[in-house]
């Protein structure tokens, strides 16, 4: 039997030599056993997408990829390494695995093993320092492709993955899938030795160094230790620095993280990104959400404190009130004065005090304060008193000006 080409031409009429009994696909040249197995190749060159995930809506150009996609929303590993006992969604993604253990691409510099030679690659550029991947926008370098991509993405605001619960959108799939566990509560990375669970596998690193005591990450102003880089940077912007890049396009108020910049913008656009799945309520923060979960449908766990019936919903915040109430120990040092404090919003809030900054405004005056508990009171003994409504009034509690003059103040 005379088997056929993609086109409908025979397979003998093809230059090159094809394999009895076999389908040849004319654009790549591949060959397959069966029909089936070549119309579904044919829909790479075609980019037909016909399996669509129910869950997120993704597309899928085979019944296997869809297959393999379900079990990231379920959590389903059907594959297990028998030397390590990791666990895979497909059989592909474990045969890709076993070349670390058996060192097939080897990396000749550090001797790091890795799954592919496409991953072998670009691990050699750790090495050579090469980023053959630029920007045409900025100028910027990076060692994949795929970073270039994910990178340019600031550039055009393109967000191509959207949550179908809260329709939050995001401008990598893994961080869409990193979101999706807010809604379905998934924690797939378990320590091995408390069995606390975590949603990323980095808080789960970050957690093992606690038991082994394992601080690598000193600050050089004030000798405090830290088991992230991320929580060092974080230290030395919210303790030692006065620095606030950030700056709310709203009111002008500034501030020295990017995260806390988009709380703030919250307050002024009544975005709550975060909704409970027992109920209708949206939240603005996922703190919000988890103390809702816990004091309304009893989801979660608290953190209660060894020595008082105190619980909490974070374990910061149990360390804050451990150090406050039974501890007695005040870390955070002002680099003005002698003054101590328990938290670090404590001694931010100090910290005005030998500044001239002040970032409230009064919006029916104009007059400016230090502290929003100052500007609050003074409407309410002067300004309230002349008649001004309500709205405003609120719009002062949460630190914000209406005042086009703030701005140029605060730059």
């Amino acid at each position: 039997m005379v088997k056929h080409q993609a086109d409908g031409s025979d397979i003998t009429d093809h230059p090159h030599h094809v394999k009895p009994g076999s389908y040849l696909c004319t654009v790549s040249d591949k060959q397959f056993t069966s029909k089936s197995g070549l119309n579904s190749h044919k829909r790479i060159h075609t980019g037909d997408k016909l399996f669509i995930c129910v869950t997120c809506d993704k597309r899928f150009t085979c019944k296997q990829q869809l297959n393999n996609h379900e079990r990231t929303h379920s959590g389903e590993k059907l594959y297990s390494c028998s030397q390590c006992e990791k666990q895979f969604l497909s059989v592909s993604g474990l045969w890709s695995h076993m070349n670390i253990h058996t060192g097939r691409h080897k990396c000749t510099e550090c001797g790091k093993c890795c799954e592919s030679r496409r991953d072998l690659t670009r691990h050699r550029r750790i090495h050579s320092g090469e980023r053959p991947f630029e920007c045409t926008v900025c100028g910027k370098q990076f060692t994949t492709s795929s970073h270039l991509v994910t990178h340019s993405r600031i550039h055009s605001g393109e967000k191509p993955y959207k949550c179908h619960v809260c329709n939050k959108v995001f401008s990598e799939s893994g961080a869409l899938n990193r979101h999706m566990r807010v809604h379905t509560g998934a924690k797939p990375y378990k320590c091995h030795m408390c069995d606390k669970a975590f949603i990323q596998s980095g808080h789960l690193i970050s957690h093992v160094r606690v038991h082994a005591g394992y601080r690598p990450y000193k600050c050089s102003l004030c000798n405090k230790c830290f088991n992230q880089s991320g929580h060092l940077q974080r230290h030395k912007r919210h303790v030692h620095s006065n620095r606030r890049p950030y700056h709310c396009p709203y009111c002008g108020k500034l501030f020295k993280t990017n995260i806390e910049l988009k709380l703030h913008v919250r307050i002024h656009n009544d975005a709550k990104p975060y909704s409970c799945r027992h109920c209708s309520q949206c939240f603005r923060s996922i703190y919000r959400l988890k103390a809702h979960l816990l004091k309304s449908h009893n989801e979660g766990t608290w953190f209660t404190c060894d020595i008082c019936p105190k619980q909490f919903v974070t374990s910061g915040n149990l360390k804050q009130h451990s150090r406050r109430r039974h501890e007695r120990v005040k870390p955070y040092v002002c680099n003005e004065c002698p003054k101590c404090f328990c938290t670090s919003a404590e001694l931010k809030s100090h910290r005005v005090v030998h500044s001239d900054y002040k970032q409230f405004c009064c919006g029916r005056c104009g007059k400016y304060f230090k502290h929003k508990l100052n500007c609050v009171s003074h409407f309410r003994q002067r300004c309230k008193r002349q008649g001004h409504d309500n709205m405003l009034f609120s719009l002062i509690k949460t630190g914000i000006s209406q005042m086009s003059e703030l701005t140029s103040a605060l730059q």
